[in-house]
């Protein structure tokens, strides 16, 4: 059986592009968006494609999906603004809200017709539900969740860089002969790029046609997430995280205190959550939330790889760790030898008091 995704290509071997795949040119994001909110997730991928776009000397397209054109203009402007120069609108009733079936046969008539080389989308819910119908549809290969994006010199093709063996491993895969090449990559995994409302772009529309009535699925209410008030770790300013260092799980009160003196989110490791010490939705690494926070403060936390990827784009990282050789230390900004326990209610206080002082002074 031969795969249509492959590590990187065999040494030794010369790859060659089918003549009939050549047509294809230009790198897109799906811009993802729900009832006229974008998801931040299209900004930092339509950023990277950019870099992407620039290697190959190929226009960067945005497709975005809906139904009301109106409401989906200022989405448009902003794709261009964040370095799209092609957006391609498509619209139609039965777009109105996201479905597998309607948004796959969409997606997937617009890469027929234009043929981009290159497709990529947000790692979330909708994306990854997404970018498998279309991946399979259109009969091409799909790198998920990658923490890196390259263009090959020898042969132009994308290397997406995962993680594997349990986030133990990273591999870079390559889509040789099969296009679009496709790819997902996690909220917050790449830069969120400055905007430039100033940039020109070009708006392509389309009207999908689509009866309601031979559509299986129906969406009968709209229910906002429930968890749109609990842990909001992706675009924390500042994240405090714990792992197996910490002792026990009553000690993770000690992070609580500090997170809400400094304003910070709290997060954890794998194993503690695997453990039950606090929710799955404070997990940062490969399996849980990739973050890039100003400041991330690790206490207790040896840096395995499968938490590194989470959170190694930090601005920041200070280390706390009783382990001199802990990984951790190899990439952290500053790096601190100590009992997490005992150091994290001194920081606590410490801030406290430094805090008070400013407001006072102000």
């Amino acid at each position: 059986m031969n795969d249509k995704t492959e590590d990187s290509k065999p040494k030794g071997r010369r790859f060659k592009l089918d003549p009939s795949l050549e047509v294809y040119k230009g790198i897109w994001v799906f811009v993802e968006q729900e009832r006229g909110q974008a998801h931040p997730v299209s900004w930092e991928l339509l950023g990277e494609g950019r870099k992407l776009a620039d290697r190959l000397e190929v226009p960067l397209g945005a497709v975005v999906v809906g139904a009301d054109e109106a409401m989906l203009a200022p989405i448009c402007s902003d794709a261009i603004g964040y370095g799209a120069d092609l957006v391609y609108l498509s619209t139609g009733e039965v777009l109105a809200d996201y479905r597998n079936e309607t948004y796959t046969k969409a997606l997937t008539a617009l890469v027929n017709e234009h043929k981009p080389e290159i497709l990529l989308l947000g790692a979330t819910t909708l994306g990854r539900d997404l970018a498998g119908s279309v991946a399979t549809t259109l009969g091409t290969g799909l790198t998920a969740d990658c923490t890196e994006l390259d263009i090959d010199p020898d042969n132009r093709s994308l290397m997406a860089t995962r993680p594997t063996f349990g986030g133990s491993l990273l591999c870079t895969i390559q889509t040789l002969n099969y296009r679009p090449q496709m790819a997902t990559v996690r909220p917050r995994v790449m830069a969120m790029p400055e905007a430039q409302p100033e940039r020109s772009g070009e708006v392509v529309r389309s009207s999908f046609a689509l009866e309601e009535a031979s559509v299986l699925s129906k969406v009968l209410d709209f229910i906002p997430d429930e968890a749109r008030e609990g842990a909001q770790l992706p675009y924390a300013e500042i994240i405090v995280a714990g792992g197996l260092g910490m002792g026990k799980p009553e000690n993770f009160q000690l992070l609580f205190d500090l997170a809400a003196v400094i304003g910070a989110e709290v997060g954890a490791t794998r194993p503690v959550v695997q453990a039950g010490w606090v929710e799955a939705d404070r997990q940062v690494g490969q399996t849980g939330k990739t973050v890039r926070p100003r400041l991330y403060i690790a206490a207790g936390i040896s840096g395995a790889i499968q938490h590194r990827v989470g959170m190694e784009g930090s601005d920041v990282i200070i280390a706390i760790n009783t382990d001199p050789k802990a990984p951790i230390f190899d990439f952290a900004t500053y790096g601190i030898v100590a009992d997490a326990v005992q150091l994290i209610p001194a920081l606590t206080e410490a801030f406290r008091q430094r805090l008070a002082v400013a407001r006072a002074a102000s």
